[in-house]
């Protein structure tokens, strides 16, 4: 969008405390936000308010202090922990004669900062044309009536409507190459499910030690920084998992308090590597206070991309800093539901990988499927997953195939069909049963 200074800005930083529990936000993880996308901080100023003021968001008084300290100061950019209204911005940048940007456009300007993929950026690039064509409205004042005049006579339409126009052709065209992205990140998954390969996928808040924790597992050297959105792209490597071979571990990019809605719907294709996963890793900061709330904010946005189903093992990282020692908990029914561990010492990734292997050997189905020659849309949809092994007919004109995938699958298909579908031998089940009582009894 522009030119970024080498040595970053002068930023002044604007926090207001509203009552409403749903806008708020915080002053620090916005600090740590502004130092991620190269800022320098030279103050920051605070307020609070019953509700934002439609005009400027905040009073007209604390309008002339920020003035006032942009002047003294000489900043070159105030930054709002907030989310600014196209208007607000625009009201806000005239009085205080600078540049002004809201929570949304400081992580949007992270996120292209980061991206390295040529995905990535399209994605980044999509998410900032959105974010840009709601700011167009009066921003070329000069250019607003159509010219006139003898050579002067243009297209017929106005510079933003032509701004507009390709602004929306752009679009148009990320969408597309995003598309193509999509099918072929499918035929990918496609490929995995057919060869039996397990999917799981890391995903937590922003700086919770994701990228750390997957290179200790796989032995990868992803980028890794003490800062919020350090890695964008997803990265995806084969582990071995003993009891049950190879699986694939994705690693992807980490979420944050009111992330950008427009962010959200263009990283959905990259997200949808997390909807395929059998079982995600969800990384904790075990030494975070406000751990919990950020549990919650994940969990938001796993729903706006489809994957709230998807069954989950909290992991708790980084308890070095604490008195915790590394260990599993589990249910009633033995199922791993939380794992305690430290990816910065290894403590604890032993501990993790068995929680991985007896989730999936727990939530898989294996065994043989008899089906009628009325019911080849089972059959026809169990190939479609990538579940069948191996196929043979049966003397009566039915169909022997075996199947291997996960519980979830398994019912889905039952639901789709409305029907129950009963295996001729669940061995896997039995196994992971005697496992279950082994471990149980240890």
């Amino acid at each position: 969008m522009f030119d970024r200074p080498k040595v970053g800005e002068s930023a002044i930083i604007v926090h207001i405390d509203l009552k409403s529990e749903g806008q708020r936000e915080h002053l620090q993880e916005f600090k740590e936000l502004a130092v991620s996308a190269g800022a320098r901080i030279v103050s920051t100023i605070e307020g609070s308010r019953d509700a934002p003021d439609s005009r400027y968001f905040i009073g007209s008084g604390k309008v002339d202090e920020i003035g006032k300290q942009v002047e003294i100061l000489q900043a070159e950019l105030v930054l709002f922990n907030h989310t600014l209204t196209p208007s607000q911005e625009r009201n806000l940048e005239a009085s205080l004669k600078c540049r002004v940007l809201d929570r949304t456009g400081l992580i949007l300007d992270i996120f292209a900062q980061r991206a390295r993929s040529f995905e990535g950026k399209l994605q980044v690039e999509l998410a900032q044309l959105k974010h840009l064509s709601t700011r167009l409205v009066r921003g070329w004042t000069h250019l607003e009536r159509q010219k006139g005049g003898i050579g002067l006579r243009g297209p017929g339409e106005t510079q933003l409507e032509t701004d507009r126009r390709l602004i929306g052709a752009r679009i148009k065209q990320l969408n597309q190459r995003l598309k193509k992205y999509t099918e072929q990140r499918n035929l990918g998954s496609r490929a995995r499910r057919r060869a039996l390969v397990p999917t799981v996928s890391l995903v937590g808040y922003t700086n919770a030690g994701k990228s750390t924790l997957f290179n200790k597992l796989t032995g990868s050297d992803a980028y890794v920084a003490d800062q919020l959105f350090a890695t964008l792209d997803p990265t995806l490597r084969r582990l071995e998992i003993q009891g049950v071979g190879h699986i694939v571990l994705a690693d992807t990019v980490g979420f944050i308090r009111h992330l950008p809605h427009d962010l959200v719907e263009a990283f959905r294709s990259t997200l949808e590597e997390t909807c395929e996963a059998n079982v995600l890793l969800h990384v904790i900061d075990a030494n975070d206070p406000e751990r919990d709330a950020y549990i919650d904010q994940v969990n938001d946005v796993l729903q706006q991309v489809g994957a709230e189903d998807i069954k989950q093992i909290r992991v708790y990282n980084k308890i070095d800093l604490t008195d915790t020692p590394a260990r599993i908990d589990r249910d009633e029914q033995g199922m791993p539901v939380r794992v305690w561990v430290s990816a910065q010492t290894g403590e604890g990734m032993d501990l993790l990988q068995q929680a991985v292997s007896d989730f999936l050997l727990l939530e898989s189905v294996q065994g043989r499927l008899v089906l009628g020659p009325e019911q080849g849309n089972i059959r026809a949809a169990m190939y479609q997953m990538g579940a069948v092994s191996s196929e043979t007919a049966g003397p009566n004109g039915e169909c022997l195939i075996d199947i291997h995938l996960s519980k979830q699958d398994f019912a889905r298909i039952q639901k789709k069909f409305s029907v129950e579908l009963v295996l001729d031998s669940t061995k896997l089940l039995d196994d992971a049963d005697d496992h279950t009582m082994s471990a149980s009894n240890a």
